[in-house]
């Protein structure tokens, strides 16, 4: 009798730890099928996060509201959850953002799970949406084009960087100019100058051989590295990511036919 309660016992524990779930792993059921992601345990604010909402059912029934094909497709909007045709999303969110979690090693590879977010400009510190992600797609690179690539972004970032401390400066180049101070001008140039390439050395785009290798073989989307946080990536459904991104779509990227997320589960240990 003893062994036969200790048998049942053992059965009872195997069948328990079968059934746990694993809160790393997420299963998005779609209309489309489904993709399962893992979550990245070196961005705890965005797992936490996401794992939250998964358990909240905070997902169910939104759509993925933009889609671009050979980029991404991007959900998470509450507001896309019975939304009229043609309607514009985007915009929606629990009421709060999450503190970016920019990782060495956590790059825009095809099947990158990322948080979408706010633009620099109302968002200097990057600042993910509290619920809104995107899968990427992107593209394959060759070396050659991987190069011209990053040379094309860190000229954009670079202006970018001048363009903001400039606006700091407004006022005081406006003072100038109405003086005519064309040495206080040229002065002012230089230390604006020297600025922007101090700072840009923090945004410059900069491949390790991993993201090469990651972007010439499986692709991406490299121009994002450094400005969105990558908490995940997917381990199965790559097919349905790609006929996700594949659906037809309005001027503002909508898909013509929703695609749904039927709800997200976590996988088993």
């Amino acid at each position: 009798m003893t062994h036969k309660i200790i048998a049942m016992s053992l059965l009872a524990f195997a069948f328990a730890a079968c059934n746990r779930v694993d809160e790393s792993v997420v299963n998005i059921e779609t209309s489309e099928g489904t993709i399962t992601v893992r979550l990245y345990e070196d961005t705890p604010l965005h797992r936490e996060n996401f794992v939250k909402l998964v358990k909240e059912g905070y997902y169910e029934g939104t759509l993925f509201h933009r889609v671009i094909n050979h980029f991404m497709i991007q959900g998470g909007d509450p507001d896309s959850r019975n939304a009229a045709p043609g309607a514009l999303l985007g915009e929606g969110g629990p009421g709060y953002d999450v503190a970016a979690e920019f990782r060495p090693g956590r790059f825009h590879k095809k099947g990158a799970l990322a948080a979408a977010r706010e633009g620099d400009e109302v968002n200097p510190e990057r600042r993910s949406s509290g619920s809104q992600f995107y899968l990427v797609q992107g593209n394959v690179f060759t070396p050659e084009s991987l190069d011209k690539t990053v040379a094309r972004v860190n000229e954009y970032r670079r202006m970018a960087v001048y363009e903001r401390l400039k606006s700091h400066y407004a006022a005081a180049i406006d003072s100038l100019q109405s003086i005519g101070d064309q040495a206080g001008l040229a002065a002012l140039s230089e230390r604006l100058t020297a600025r922007c390439d101090s700072l840009f050395q923090t945004e410059r785009l900069t491949l390790s051989p991993e993201q090469r290798e990651a972007y010439a073989t499986v692709g991406g989307t490299p121009h994002l590295d450094g400005q969105y946080t990558v908490f995940g990536e997917i381990t199965e459904g790559m097919d349905v990511l790609e006929r996700i991104a594949a659906v037809a779509t309005d001027e503002n990227d909508r898909p013509l036919r929703d695609v749904v997320v039927k709800r997200m589960t976590f996988g088993r240990k």
